[in-house]
């Protein structure tokens, strides 16, 4: 492990100990826990992710070189710590080049004060550049979660 996976993992520990706290609300508003069972290993791992929660799906963008989402290729059951509250749901990922390139303009039509994360820029009227969201959907991934009744 590099030093750039040491710190990621130190900051995951600090991250996610604050979500399972009464001090939750410093990030809940868009950081949650996302635990899911490994593929191959079968282990259950936990990490934190940002979301943005569009009608009853949460969003979640993770950059393709990532692992963690890979787990979730077809489906798979995932356990959350979102707000606070352990709930349950179902994640998906979209790896297709078109599929993430419309969800990710759709996220961003949605949060547009995200945008500048993803190096897209916005138009005179707060909407996100095409052109921009097509490159920044090069390098990522886009995880779907709906959350169970």
């Amino acid at each position: 492990m590099g030093i750039r996976g040491l710190f990621q993992r130190i900051g995951n520990t600090f991250v996610g100990g604050i979500l399972r706290s009464p001090f939750h609300g410093l990030l809940s508003k868009n950081t949650m826990l996302i635990t899911f069972t490994g593929r191959v290993s079968g282990k259950r791992y936990t990490t934190p992710v940002n979301y943005l929660l569009v009608g009853d799906v949460l969003y979640v963008v993770s950059m393709r070189d990532r692992t963690w989402w890979r787990n979730l290729r077809g489906g798979g059951p995932v356990t959350l710590r979102l707000n606070g509250e352990k709930v349950h749901g179902w994640g998906e990922v979209v790896e297709d080049d078109e599929g993430i390139h419309q969800h990710l303009l759709a996220y961003l039509q949605e949060a547009p004060n995200f945008a500048r994360y993803f190096g897209v820029g916005l138009d005179v009227d707060g909407q996100p550049n095409g052109e921009d969201v097509a490159r920044a959907s090069r390098s990522r991934v886009m995880v779907m979660i709906r959350l169970d009744e």
